[in-house]
């Protein structure tokens, strides 16, 4: 090995199973000369058996602690090339013997020992170690391809192989043994299809000669053995680098090393599955090759092998970042940590909103109201350095917070009259309501709704068991709703992406089989827990423990679930301990996107070490104090609302245009339907008139999903068919713009002789009394000079009256009041 000792810094330890050398070298278009540590992984290269390839990685590490990939960089090189080759940057074995790889960089070189051993004889194939990984990697068992529920063209495997045993029968004895011809394996469909020699609808998954094509070639040559039933299980994936900090237009290698109960290891980087959660900024290819675009930000890249997950965490910092970083108010923790992610990557937040927009951003997303005129002028004539903390204490005391939040929740819980009737839909919606109105800690009233036993026209979180109606249903719902686990895909198949199984899903769901629901007199329903009823996997028949996600099996009272135990009791304490991974996280990531506009988890209720927050300290640290407050919804409230983060400017500068993820300015958002359909008639001065129900009842009130309404249908009023917030639509779309700008009933409220135009006009004001009190009341503020240049206009050309309620329907589908900016 060559290196520059005087250059090694003694007080940096060697990492174990690492080379390394120093040099300095360029590493930026700077003229700076930076010492360089060179490491390569693995230590040292050992082939043998089924393992006969190997990645290199090679990593340079500045003197300021910066790493960056060489791998594609540095020049290596085999010393006996009769035991070894290069395939890339692969160190492939050919014959049994030990040599050394050099790796060269700016004059530095490094030797890798490499041995290879064990390849006279190639150990049997196995079906599950070595061929369902090859057809994973290729995309064959994929959803789009043979993994969907149909096949295709007569030709279907478990989804990514979550069915070894049906797999090979699909392959070896399906279409009596078509698919492979042992007298001449390059001639079996399974070979000739994927290389594309044979026609295939799929096109070319990998070249003959490839390391896929020899493993399938061999297994066929072999016999098509199923493998030994003491072969070692595969344990463990170990993906490195765990995360790195990149600069635009570069390159990654990633590394993936499966482990077995043997303890032996294997490189699967070209077997494994690789997506991005961000293709804007980092994007990964089929063999591990990360590169980033001219795009800042962060990306999470999941590297998938054979029902291990792991992670790759990619940040590309803005190259223009400004030094030093500027000093920022800070107000709590939550500005703290976002200032401090936003100086990593170069990012400097827009400016404060003024008041008036801090006060119309501040009704809406906490009740869901506008301010009156008179609200907003108070408000704005007020001089008090605490003016905003005021502003959000009283908010937090309006009765409309109920029904606001209430609606919100209605929505997750598929509160749908359709389903669960009228009654039913009321008594949920009124229970939701109260706990809101009474400010009920959250794990209290979710521990109600989880355990819920009752009549159903009495007891309104008995209704979530109507609209869940089987042990599956409920699985999905409780495991999306308040643990932001989307197991749904486990039903079926091992998680794609997660470490979850089928019996976790079973597991979870067996604490609801026991669920009963008995008709009584009147439509209602009478809901109670029978008792523990495991439930069994389909097809096998096996029976899972009932247990919750990640954990044991939860005992009862007397160590055990006796007759009269109900084991949703133990499953809901389990669900909001203070210590759960994902009760409280989901929680506070909900309340962070109603007001800030973006989860720090997207989408905010998928929780899973595949989708990584984009700033887990602060993820961790509102959790902390959202179960140390005693799960108090409103003091989180308060303490999102008081932060600098949620009072920024909405308006981009040249240091955070790109930025969607730092929260480095305040993302506008569209109000919702039932709010903006309260807000036209609050502006209009007219109350609503709604199918079946008292003049004046907001739209944020009704309980009933199913009140007609078109105006609530095209501004993305949900189902409530699925327990998910991307049910609820904000997109702004051609038709309701058409809308707002066409609708009878919009019409008819701005002409109303009762409405707020009619009076001010009754009462003889004047033309810039008019404009103004229609700004505060539609806007919060008064007029700009814009608006005021266009109704005067409108009143030059029109009759007082008519050209008031031009102005006001003009107001009406302006930016400033279908946004929350």
């Amino acid at each position: 090995m060559v290196r520059s000792s005087r250059l090694i810094d003694s007080r940096k330890p060697r990492q174990r199973g690492v080379v390394v050398g120093v040099l300095p070298v360029l590493l930026f278009s700077t003229a700076t000369v930076l010492p360089l540590e060179l490491r390569v992984v693995p230590e040292r290269v050992d082939l043998c058996g089924a393992s006969r390839r190997q990645q290199l990685l090679v990593t340079g590490v500045t003197g300021e602690g910066r790493q960056v990939d060489l791998t594609a960089k540095v020049t290596i090189a085999v010393s006996d090339r009769g035991i070894a080759r290069l395939d890339g940057r692969r160190v492939v074995g050919i014959s049994e013997g030990r040599t050394h790889v050099s790796i060269e960089w700016e004059g530095v070189r490094i030797e890798v020992p490499v041995e290879v051993r064990d390849l006279a004889e190639r150990p049997p194939v196995h079906f599950v170690n070595d061929v369902v990984p090859v057809l994973t990697g290729a995309g064959c068992n994929s959803g789009g391809c043979h993994g969907k529920a149909t096949g295709q063209n007569g030709f279907k495997l478990s989804v990514f192989g979550f069915d070894p045993a049906a797999d090979f029968r699909a392959i070896v004895k399906d279409s009596r043994g078509r698919r492979i011809f042992p007298a001449s394996p390059r001639r079996s469909l399974l070979l000739s299809k994927p290389t594309a020699i044979v026609p295939h609808g799929g096109g070319q998954r990998f070249a003959e000669g490839s390391r896929e094509w020899e493993v399938l070639h061999e297994w066929i040559r072999q016999g098509v053995p199923v493998g030994p039933s003491d072969a070692p299980r595969l344990v463990g994936l170990e993906v490195l680098p765990r995360e790195r900090i990149l600069t635009f237009e570069a390159r990654q290698q990633i590394l993936a090393t499966a482990i077995y109960t043997d303890g032996s290891r294997r490189d699967v980087t070209a077997s494994s599955v690789y997506t991005t959660n961000s293709e804007r900024v980092a994007v990964v290819d089929r063999e591990g090759v990360v590169r980033t675009a001219k795009i800042p930000g962060e990306a999470a890249l999941t590297v998938q092998y054979m029902g291990q997950v792991g992670v790759v965490l990619i940040q590309v910092p803005r190259p223009d970042r400004p030094h030093p970083y500027p000093e920022l108010p800070v107000n709590s923790f939550i500005d703290r940590l976002v200032w401090s992610k936003l100086e990593t990557m170069g990012t400097v937040p827009s400016e404060d909103a003024d008041d008036a927009t801090i006060l119309r951003r501040m009704y809406i997303d906490t009740i869901g109201s506008l301010p009156t005129p008179r609200e907003a002028r108070d408000f704005l004539a007020d001089d008090r350095a605490d003016r905003r903390a005021r502003l959000v204490a009283r908010l937090l005391e309006r009765p409309e917070l109920a029904s606001y939040w209430a609606l919100k929740w209605a929505d997750l819980l598929l509160v749908d009259s359709r389903k669960i009737g009228g009654r039913g839909a009321y008594e949920l919606h009124r229970w939701l309501r109260e706990q809101f109105a009474r400010n009920r800690p959250y794990d209290e009233w979710v521990r109600d709704l989880v355990a819920a036993t009752g009549s159903s026209s009495r007891s309104g979180p008995v209704n979530f068991y109507r609209a869940a109606r089987t042990p599956e249903d409920v699985a999905r719902t409780v495991s999306q709703v308040f643990l932001g686990v989307r197991i749904e895909c486990a039903q079926c198949h091992h998680h794609p992406f997660e470490i979850w199984s089928r019996e976790d899903f079973y597991g979870l769901a067996g604490f609801f089989n026991g669920v009963e629901r008995k008709p009584v007199r009147g439509g209602s329903e009478l809901v109670f827990h029978a008792g523990l009823k495991e439930m069994k996997l389909p097809v096998s028949g096996n029976i899972v423990a009932a247990r919750p996600l990640g954990g044991d099996p939860l005992a009862g009272r007397a160590g055990r679930f006796g007759p009269g135990d109900d084991p949703r009791v133990e499953l809901a304490r389990w669900m909001t301990a203070g210590d759960n991974p994902w009760f409280a996280r989901l929680a506070v990531n909900r309340l962070w996107k109603h007001f800030l506009g973006r989860g720090l988890v997207e989408p905010e209720d998928d929780l899973r070490t595949t989708n990584p927050p984009t700033n887990a300290p602060l993820l961790d640290a509102l959790a902390r104090h959202f179960v140390d407050s005693g799960f108090d919804l409103r003091a989180l409230m308060r303490l999102i609302l008081e932060s600098r983060v949620y009072q920024l400017s909405s308006s981009p500068t040249p240091l955070n245009a790109g930025d969607d993820q730092g929260h480095s300015r305040y993302y506008v958002k569209r109000l919702p339907a039932e709010v903006l359909l309260d807000a036209i008639s609050q502006v209009a001065g007219v109350p609503l008139t709604l199918p079946g129900r008292p003049v004046g009842t907001r739209a944020l009130e009704v309980w009933d999903n199913r009140l007609p309404s078109y105006f609530l249908d095209i501004f993305g009023r949900p189902e409530r068919s699925s327990p998910c917030e991307c049910g609820r639509s904000s997109e702004p779309t051609m038709a309701q713009a058409l809308h707002l700008m066409n609708a009878p009933e919009i019409e008819t409220m701005i002409g109303s002789p009762r409405g707020r135009v009619a009076r001010l006009i009754a009462e003889g004001a004047e033309e810039h009394r008019v404009v103004e009190e229609l700004c505060f009341a539609a806007l919060g503020r008064p007029p700009s000079r814009t608006e005021r240049e266009v109704a005067s206009g409108l009143f030059e050309s029109a009759p007082r009256r008519e050209a008031a309620e031009d102005f006001l329907w003009t107001l009406l589908n302006s930016y400033d009041f279908l946004f929350v900016n």
